[in-house]
């Protein structure tokens, strides 16, 4: 299914544009803020291809892809219209709802910071990347540190993280909803030339007779947020207070001073003394018990992940990352992300499922090379629990050796194997080597533990399973193996072939048909579909033999001889081939998966219609039996039925 298919479901899902406030994106998840979170079915959610899992997080729906998590934003944003990345305006979105309140103070509060840095990631993760690249350079004197190349590529690399007030104030005032150029406006206060000379100065400053504290806010985090949340109040204040006829100059007049102001003598200073203790307590903990703190930091790293929390730790590593080493935050990303890599890569080569061991192998290498957890998190470890419990000791014991030894990283970047420079300093030769023999501990051991841990594995697909007899009282030699492949093959003198489903949805027993034909297998044996998707595609290899003119229902005989008749709803032949459309024809051959029809299942159920769509093996007389399979969700890539 494309891109564009399976973002659909999930605009669909969440409710479509009435139920969605806002909607971003991170390194691998959609966040969506809706309205009412209740109308989403986590279960059918969870079933779109290319949705790894999904997250309830203070008040963020979240929708976890991976990778490819900018392809679906960009096609769901396309589908309506709501507060985005790109589209947001304070001005044009002022009734719309107010962000979610649910959760406590800390979760709110965290939520607030996680929403706020999430858009800012790619570019963070970009400038830092620039920074490991000459970190190698200058390290293998490659470079020069003190040439003009050098010197422009620190500006690449330092852009991102010099003017973060003014990239926070622009995802602050989405999520307040301010005036985006005037909270520009205020991060650009902030780091001003001038200002920074008064500020490198070193002497006494004074506005109005104020006092501004001396502090630097390039690169940071806290200040420009609370400058904008106190916009948001200020906002309402002139807009209910002014006169109109005033209002469009006095409005931007006094909302530049009385933020200038409060933000250089009020705001901006406590947040800076906050900033500090903040900083103190944590390089305090971190320094008199590392020992402690690292491994249980690098332990519950997958957990943190997992809420969706890690990217509210910004500000901390940022700030460490900038101005001094970061010894907890991304050393513990370095263990955990790697024994992700180990634990995908062991149940990779452990398992006999061949989707299992695709999806364990790409979570492998995005884990190993880009840092990148999500896919390695949702599709391996948590799905099988006992890798999740091989990363967490793995990184308990890496952990305690980075605590003993006091790791550091010098650049922000997502720890991963091609990151590893970040540990790179002329100063701290030890610290690299510090840093591969954590690397090699939390690969090597967590991958040993999985191994042996084992895991509960999916069924082979080309391991054989047994089918009861047909009917009550058939002997022994009436039980058929089935072989849960897409070839054809021998199980002593009978056969078994796989007819896959034509269409996404919930599988049924025929019986469990709402129509009396069907349910009483009048025209043969199958299965029946529940359709969630409007496309329906060829089950196997072979020819159309029949597409009705009314294009409800479309027969097609396989290659190894099944009769099959795909019967698109119940009753619908009245529709007179209303809201179908056919992208097949009569003799012409198909192969497994191609599209044969869409059906538009809103307007058939609107019109007064059953969707459930039978599949009927119409030769059932020519086979020994026909087993459905024991799933409840099918897509195209599953088996609908065994013909035995």
């Amino acid at each position: 299914m494309s891109v564009q298919d399976s973002a659909k479901q999930i605009y669909e899902g969440v409710g479509g544009e009435g139920n969605i406030n806002y909607l971003t994106h991170c390194v691998t998840r959609l966040r969506f803020r809706l309205k009412d979170e209740s109308k989403v079915d986590d279960a059918k959610m969870k079933q779109i291809p290319g949705v790894m899992g999904i997250n309830h997080q203070n008040g963020q729906y979240q929708v976890i892809i991976g990778n490819a998590v900018s392809d679906y934003y960009a096609a769901v944003v396309k589908l309506g219209n709501f507060p985005t990345d790109e589209n947001s305006d304070a001005s044009a979105t002022a009734t719309a709802a107010p962000a979610e309140k649910s959760g406590n103070l800390f979760d709110r509060f965290t939520n607030f910071i996680s929403s706020c840095m999430s858009p800012l990631i790619p570019a963070l993760i970009g400038g830092g990347m620039i920074k490991v690249v000459l970190i190698l350079l200058t390290t293998l004197h490659w470079m020069s540190a003190t040439g003009q190349t050098y010197t422009i590529l620190s500006v690449f690399g330092d852009a991102p993280f010099y003017f973060l007030p003014i990239e926070l104030a622009i995802t602050a005032s989405k999520y307040f909803k301010v005036n985006q150029m005037m909270a520009v406006i205020a991060g650009a206060i902030l780091i001003h030339p001038n200002f920074i000379k008064l500020v490198n100065l070193g002497k006494p400053v004074h506005l109005m007779g104020l006092p501004v504290t001396l502090a630097s806010y390039s690169s940071s985090v806290i200040p420009i947020l609370l400058i904008v949340w106190f916009m948001k109040y200020l906002e309402m204040f002139l807009e209910k207070y002014l006169p109109a006829s005033l209002k469009s100059i006095l409005k931007p007049l006094l909302e530049i001073f009385i933020v200038g102001v409060i933000g250089l003598v009020v705001i901006g200073p406590i947040s800076t003394w906050a900033g500090d203790l903040l900083s103190w307590i944590v390089l305090f903990i971190n320094k008199h018990a590392s020992w402690l703190a690292m491994p249980l930091m690098a332990a519950f790293m997958p957990l943190i992940v997992m809420t969706g929390m890690h990217w509210a730790f910004a500000p901390i590593f940022l700030a460490a990352s900038v101005a001094t080493p970061d010894s907890l935050i991304l050393p513990a990303m370095l263990a955990a992300n790697l024994a992700q890599g180990a634990a995908s890569l062991a149940v990779a080569i452990k398992t006999k499922n061949k989707n299992t061991r695709q999806v364990a192998s790409a979570a492998s290498i995005s884990a190993f090379l880009a840092g990148v957890t999500e896919p390695a998190l949702y599709g391996v470890s948590l799905k099988y629990k006992k890798p999740l419990y091989a990363v967490m000791i793995s990184g308990a014991v890496s952990g305690l050796y980075m605590g003993i030894v006091h790791l550091k990283s010098f650049a922000f970047a997502i720890p991963s194997l091609l990151s590893l420079p970040q540990f790179v300093n002329a100063k701290y030769f030890s610290n690299i080597i510090n840093a591969v023999f954590v690397a090699v501990i939390s690969i090597v051991l967590t991958f040993i533990l999985t191994m042996v841990f084992g895991f509960k594995d999916d069924p082979d697909p080309s391991a054989s399973k047994t089918v009861a007899p047909a009917a009550a009282g058939a002997s022994a030699s009436a039980t058929a193996t089935v072989e849960q492949t897409s070839s054809t093959v021998a199980s002593g003198a009978k056969t078994t072939k796989k007819v896959f489903s034509p269409v996404k949805g919930e599988l049924i027993t025929m019986e469990s048909v709402n129509d009396a034909t069907f349910a009483q297998k009048m025209l043969g044996d199958g299965a029946a579909v529940i359709p969630e998707d409007n496309h329906f595609y060829a089950p196997f290899d072979g020819v159309i033999e029949t597409v009705f003119p009314t294009k409800h229902a479309i027969g097609l005989k396989s290659d190894t001889g099944i009769e099959v008749l795909i019967h698109i709803g119940l009753d619908t032949v009245e529709l007179k081939g209303k809201y179908y459309t056919a992208h097949v024809e009569a003799n012409q051959r198909v192969k497994k998966g191609d599209l044969l029809m869409d059906a538009d299942l809103d307007a058939i159920k609107k019109a007064g219609y059953d969707t459930t769509t039978p599949v009927v093996v119409t030769n059932t007389k020519d086979f020994v039996e026909i087993q459905p399979s024991d799933k409840t969700q099918v897509t195209n890539d599953d088996p609908l039925f065994y013909v035995v």
